[in-house]
C-alpha cells in the first residue's frame, strides 16, 4: 500500500478536471446544452469507471476459480470401486437364493376387459356416480332441494346443461307420477336415462359395409390423432384385414415420419409425400393404392387444424371430394378425434366439425385421465353421433369400441362407488 501513500492526489485531481473538461467539450459538440454538460461529463466518467471495475472483478474470478470437476469424479470412482468390493465380499460371504427374486418378479394378472373400463373410469365415476351416491344416501326424501343439488352434479360432471335438463326432467316426471319413493330408484331412473340417449351408440362400426372402406381421420391437434389411427390399423391388421394408412398430414413436422412408425408395428403400408405437400394429392395416391392393391380398409390422416379456420376446414371438404371422386361413396366414415380432458371444449369441436364435413363417428381419447368421462353423454344426447372409440389406456389394445352398456354398468358399479 505505499504506493498509494507516495501517490500525488493534487496532480490526481488535476488530471481528473482535465478529463472532465474534455468531455464537457466533447459533449458540446454533440449538441448537450452548456448547463447539462458537466452533469454529463461526470456521469459518462462514473459509468466508465464501474464497467471498468466490473471487468476487473470478473477478470479475478475468472482466474482464481478452481476446477473441482475432477475430483468429483475421483471420488466418485473411489466409491463405486468401493461398493463393487463390498459387493463381491457380502456375495462371496452370505451367496442370497435366487428363488426368492424369481417369485417378487412375476407379472401382474391380466385385467379383463370391465376391469380395464373400471380402472379407466375411475375418474369419472368419482365425479359422477361417486358425489351422486353421496347426495342420495344423504337423503330420504326425494324433494327439490334433492333434484336441485343433482342437477349441479350433472352439470359439473360435464353433462351439459341440455343434456342435464333432459335427465331432470325425466326425474321430475317421474316424481309427479309418484313413482319415486326412495333415492334408489332415482339411481335406477337415471341409469335407464343414460342407457337411452347411449343407446344406438352400441352399433359397431361395419368395415366390410364398402371395399375399400375409406375412414377419414379428422381433429385438432394434440388430441391423440395419430396414435388413435396407428391402433386401429393395429386391430385391424390382427383381424386378418388389408389396411393402407394415408399421411395426408403434411403440415406438422415429421407427422408422416410418425405415422410411417406405427406402420411398420403394425406391419402395413403407408402412402405418404414430402412435408409441406397438398392433403389433396396424398388422398389421391392413398386411394388409387387402396384400390390397386385391393385393400380392405383405408385409414387417412388429415393435418390437425383449430376448428375455428375457415380455410383449414375448407381443406376438409376438398380431401373429401377427391375420396369420392376416386372411391364412389368415400369416405364411408369420417371419424372425429377428441380428448375427452377437453370436457365441454370437445363438444364444442364436434359441433364445428360436423359443420364442415358431416361427421359418422367420434373417438373419445384420454378418457382414464379425466374426470370429464360425462362429456360421452353430452356428445351422443346433443350431436346425435354415435361414438365408436374410447381410449382408456395407453396399450395397443386399449383404443376400445364403445359399449353403453358397459359403460353405464361400470360408472354405476356400487362397489367402484363405495356404496
Amino acid at each position: 500500500m505505499e504506493w498509494l501513500k507516495g501517490l500525488n492526489w493534487a496532480a490526481v485531481m488535476d488530471q481528473l478536471n482535465a478529463f472532465v473538461v474534455y468531455l464537457s467539450l466533447l459533449l458540446a459538440s454533440l449538441g448537450v446544452p452548456e448547463e447539462y454538460q458537466t452533469l454529463a461529463a461526470f456521469g459518462v466518467l462514473y459509468l466508465g469507471v464501474t464497467v471498468v471495475v466490473l471487468l476487473f472483478v470478473l477478470l479475478l474470478l475468472k482466474l482464481f476459480k478452481k476446477p473441482k470437476q475432477p475430483e468429483k469424479d475421483r471420488e466418485q470412482a473411489e466409491e463405486t470401486t468401493d461398493d463393487i468390493s463390498a459387493v463381491d465380499t457380502a456375495a462371496t460371504v452370505e451367496p442370497e437364493p435366487a428363488i426368492e427374486l424369481e417369485v417378487e418378479s412375476e407379472p401382474e394378472p391380466t385385467l379383463n376387459l370391465v376391469e380395464r373400463f373400471k380402472r379407466g373410469l375411475s375418474m369419472t365415476q368419482s365425479s359422477l356416480v361417486g358425489r351422486v351416491d353421496s347426495l342420495l344416501r344423504s337423503r330420504t326424501a326425494i324433494d327439490e332441494d334433492l333434484i336441485e343439488e343433482l342437477e349441479e352434479i350433472l352439470i359439473t360432471a360435464d353433462l351439459g346443461m341440455p343434456t342435464t335438463q333432459q335427465l331432470i326432467k325425466s326425474i321430475e316426471a317421474s316424481r309427479a307420477k309418484g313413482e319415486l319413493a326412495s333415492p334408489e330408484q332415482v339411481r335406477q331412473l337415471l341409469m335407464e336415462e343414460l342407457k337411452k340417449i347411449l343407446r344406438f351408440d352400441s352399433k359397431p362400426l361395419d368395415v366390410t359395409s364398402a371395399a375399400p372402406f375409406v375412414i377419414m381421420v379428422i381433429g385438432v391437434n394434440g388430441v391423440g390423432k395419430t396414435t388413435t389411427i396407428g391402433k386401429l390399423a393395429n386391430q385391424f391388421a390382427l383381424a386378418g384385414k388389408k389396411v393402407i394408412l394415408g399421411a395426408g398430414d403434411t403440415f406438422r413436422a415429421a407427422a408422416a415420419e410418425q405415422l410411417e412408425i406405427w406402420g411398420e408395428r403394425a406391419n402395413v403400408d403407408v402412402i405418404s409425400h414430402a412435408e409441406g405437400a397438398d392433403p389433396g394429392a396424398v388422398a389421391f395416391d392413398a386411394a388409387k393404392a387402396a384400390v390397386a392393391r385391393k385393400a380392405d380398409i383405408l385409414l387417412l390422416d388429415t393435418a390437425g387444424r383449430l376448428h375455428t379456420k375457415v380455410n383449414l376446414m375448407e381443406e376438409l371438404k376438398k380431401i373429401r371430394r377427391v375420396l369420392d371422386r376416386e372411391i364412389p361413396g368415400a369416405p364411408h366414415e369420417v371419424l372425429l378425434v377428441l380428448d375427452a380432458t377437453t370436457g365441454q371444449n370437445a363438444l364444442t369441436q364436434a359441433k364445428l366439425f360436423n359443420q364442415a364435413v358431416p361427421l359418422n363417428g367420434i373417438a373419445l381419447t384420454k378418457l382414464d385421465g379425466t374426470a370429464k368421462g360425462g362429456i360421452v353423454v353430452a356428445i351422443a344426447a346433443e350431436m346425435q353421433v354415435p361414438v365408436r372409440f374410447v381410449g382408456i389406456g395407453e396399450q395397443l389394445d386399449d383404443l376400445r369400441p364403445f359399449d353403453a352398456e358397459m359403460f353405464v354398468s361400470v360408472l354405476f358399479d356400487k362397489d367402484q362407488s363405495g356404496q
